[in-house]
């Protein structure tokens, strides 16, 4: 019954009834013990055709809060929202994620609770703490497995690290599998399949089959970066192979063939705005990468077959050049049938797109049908 209401529209007993299948009984038993509990609310009366017009119910998105944390490989960003994903306050700060678990993980407690007492929101209202992590996780413990990018985060226990601090239940996935459910939730809840491709420190793919995120048996699906490029350089890889998309067309990468090329790294630090002035070389480096990037995307679209692809991360934001090369590359080499209505587009909740999925992670989990029990009174 809640997550029919969680779509926002109001309904009267008798609508959720027929649409449970639930006895009268019930679904009144039910709506009392939701309205005790402040996740719903009375949404007013509904039009009537003639009598007393019925009583209408709604969802209450803002009767709880939580925390969401999107620790990137050089960024934090944490966000309270409500159940709904809409943001209340919210931190953004570089950080380094080589510094380890203890002095991230520190950070992410200090910083959640500065923001909850902003909004004048207790820990008493939290009712669970999102976490991306730059790296494969084990879904049924929340903690990082072999992390190219996250020197001393392999088993970490942030679940156990953060429940410690907010007595809440704390999840965590791959950073862009939030970034894929993220943008899912506030742009494509429509959309049944999509993959969301960030572009950044490393390169990496969230997929959303049949409405769902797919991680696959040990939590690595979508690691884009770490396959080779058609033809590629012989690049050596954080992971330890060549030739990997994330050694020729990331961030990094990019830098580095920046610096090999003479330019100074003070260049490199606004490649962006070089694009816009039509540098020679930040539009070649930019359209190298796009070209890769795509060629890898190519196969993945002929075996997904998704409807949207989404291209977001610090390094596709603001670059034209790099998204058209992308989308070149793949309606060159994918089946014609799997491009004939795909929709390649930049991301529309760019750096929030994390932090809303983390917060769609922990609202589908405290609103299940499992766990519901423990928020009523």
């Amino acid at each position: 019954m809640l997550t029919l209401l969680r779509d926002g529209v109001p309904r009267s007993r008798a609508e959720l009834v027929e649409a449970t299948g639930h006895a009268r009984s019930t679904i009144a038993q039910r709506i009392d013990l939701l309205l005790e509990s402040g996740l719903l609310v009375h949404g007013g009366a509904a039009s009537s055709t003639g009598g007393r017009p019925p009583e209408v119910f709604a969802f209450a998105p803002a009767s709880r809060t939580i925390l969401a944390v999107d620790a990137g490989a050089a960024h934090l960003h944490v966000a309270v929202t409500d159940l709904d994903g809409s943001i209340l306050a919210e931190r953004q700060e570089e950080a380094a994620i080589g510094d380890g678990p203890d002095v991230i993980l520190a950070r992410v407690a200090t910083l959640g609770h500065e923001l909850l007492g902003e909004v004048g929101r207790p820990c008493g209202e939290l009712v669970g703490v999102g976490v991306g992590v730059p790296g494969p996780v084990e879904h049924d413990t929340g903690r990082p497995r072999n992390p190219p990018i996250m020197p001393g985060w392999d088993g970490a226990d942030i679940p156990g690290l953060l429940g410690e601090r907010f007595r809440v239940p704390v999840l965590v996935d791959n950073d862009v599998n939030l970034m894929a459910a993220g943008e899912h939730w506030a742009r494509y809840r429509d959309i049944d399949d999509l993959v969301f491709v960030k572009v950044a420190t490393g390169i990496g793919a969230g997929i959303i089959s049949e409405g769902r995120i797919h991680r696959g048996a040990q939590g690595a699906a979508g690691d884009l970066g770490h396959i080779a490029v058609p033809g590629g350089a012989d690049v050596l890889c954080t992971c330890g192979n060549t030739g990997c998309l994330e050694a020729l067309a990331s961030r990094r990468a990019v830098r580095a063939a920046w610096l090999a090329a003479g330019r100074s790294a003070e260049e490199a630090a606004d490649i962006h705005a070089l694009i816009r002035s039509d540098d020679p070389l930040a539009l070649e480096l930019s359209n190298r990468a796009g070209r890769d990037i795509g060629a890898v995307l190519a196969g993945t679209v002929s075996l997904l077959n998704p409807s949207v692809v989404v291209i977001g991360g610090s390094m596709a934001m603001d670059n034209p050049v790099l998204i058209e090369a992308i989308a070149t590359a793949i309606r060159t080499r994918s089946l014609a049938l799997a491009t004939r209505d795909l929709r390649i587009e930049t991301t529309g909740t760019g750096a929030r797109a994390a932090v809303l999925g983390a917060a769609r992670m922990i609202a589908d989990h405290v609103l299940s049908d499992e766990a519901i029990e423990t928020l009523l009174p």
